[in-house]
């Protein structure tokens, strides 16, 4: 078995736990994604909310969790995912990266944040797989996540599960407001993506040149008015090289949102 990808909206910090309705979907979906791929033997995440300026992998055998969001109710500061970590991966990971030019850092202090833990604890409960995390470059160049990407596919490595945790939709001051200007942005940009990564007639280089441009999009800046929750699935895209096999758009906070997955051979 080669490796599954997948780009997941992630929700918005701990809510998918809390029982909010406006997540009901998204929990929903991501319990069911388990279903629809191979059960990895290892789980490799690029979420949203990790950047540094060399490309940082955790490499704790045994992370801790990040509680990197704030205002929420006690219980969200408690919740726990005692999953292994990657070590041996990390090192293999740091390896290919150099070799293909990136500053690379492995980091056995930081934990996994909730880009990470919120998804994996409705994925795969049983924590009983090895987890780490890579993270965003800085930049938030598109084209260098993308070649993040094609590094990362450069990995001899099988039954590895690679997990974009980002967000097709990031305008924080629209979530909680509506409006025809708004719900336009959003469809727009949503049709863009899925004529972008579901056309199997599109060429590699068409798909990377459009992702390259995506700020061009319709609805493009007004939806991530800054990009880092989107350059996870430029990270995926490069890892997959074509077109995705599947995908769901979903109602998150009000706003539609969109999973896409490539499934191994």
């Amino acid at each position: 078995m080669k490796n599954d990808i997948a780009f997941i909206s992630h929700g918005g910090g701990p809510m998918p736990l809390l029982g909010d309705p406006q997540h009901a979907e998204l929990v929903q979906t991501l319990k069911q994604l388990p279903s629809q791929i191979h059960k990895p033997k290892q789980i490799v995440v690029i979420s949203a909310h990790w950047e540094s300026d060399a490309i940082s992998i955790t490499s704790s055998a045994s992370p801790s969790l990040l509680f990197d969001y704030y205002g929420f109710p006690a219980e969200s500061y408690q919740f726990k995912y005692p999953a292994p970590g990657a070590p041996e991966m990390a090192n293999k990971i740091a390896n290919v990266l150099g070799d293909e030019g990136f500053s690379v850092k492995l980091d056995d202090q930081r934990g996994l944040d909730h880009g990470v833990f919120i998804p994996l604890m409705l994925m795969y409960p049983d924590a009983d797989i090895p987890v780490l995390q890579i993270s965003l470059s800085s930049s938030l160049d598109p084209a260098e996540h993308i070649a993040l990407g094609e590094a990362l596919a450069k990995l001899d490595v099988t039954e590895t599960l690679f997990l974009g945790s980002g967000f097709s939709f990031h305008n924080m001051r629209a979530f909680f407001a509506d409006g025809t200007e708004i719900r336009t942005a959003n469809e727009q940009f949503e049709s863009w993506l899925n004529d972008t990564l579901l056309n199997d007639n599109s060429s590699r280089e068409e798909i990377r040149r459009r992702l390259i441009d995506w700020h061009s999009a319709p609805g493009a800046q007004f939806c991530h008015p800054r990009e880092e929750h989107l350059m996870p699935l430029h990270v995926c895209f490069g890892i997959a090289g074509k077109s995705a096999d599947l995908n769901k758009t979903i109602e998150i906070l009000n706003k539609q949102a969109s999973n896409f997955i490539w499934l191994g051979d």
